[in-house]
């Protein structure tokens, strides 16, 4: 079997999964600061926000990473050098520190101390998409 096209396929995956919840979790967001007041509701809000992230999304962000390394091993770390390369990985880190501001939001949640408004939770969810946009045209198209 072709490792290569193994560990592609397995961080495509990975990926999609991670992507799914960062598109989702800030919806999620959206939804409970717009029902903040009602504690049973808040309290199913917690639960599924929690499971999203960590269940799911972490799981798949440890994964992408994975797999990106293991393909990055597999065409050659030479490939680092490449600018193109550098900007993916850069868009990734992004979307790793955007990952965990997730997080630092979800434990204000937790801990009934969110401090931003249902507007901002729609703005933000407009950040993965964004850089999945720039990340997919940069490795396809290669262009630097």
């Amino acid at each position: 079997m072709n490792s290569y096209l193994l560990f592609k396929s397995l961080h495509l995956i990975a990926v999609i999964s991670w992507m799914a919840g960062l598109l989702y979790l800030p919806r999620i967001f959206v939804y409970h600061t717009e029902n903040n007041s009602e504690e049973k509701v808040s309290e199913i809000f917690k639960v599924m926000e929690k499971k999203l992230y960590f269940y799911i999304m972490t799981p798949a962000m440890i994964l992408s990473w994975l797999f990106g390394l293991l393909l990055i091993h597999s065409i050659g770390f030479q490939q680092l050098g490449q600018t193109w390369m550098l900007l993916k990985l850069l868009f990734v880190v992004i979307l790793t520190l955007y990952h965990f501001y997730l997080g630092k939001l979800l434990s204000q949640f937790k801990a009934d101390n969110n401090r931003h408004s249902h507007k901002f939770y729609r703005y933000i969810n407009e950040i993965p998409t964004i850089l999945l946009i720039l990340i997919i045209f940069v490795v396809i198209f290669k262009p630097i």
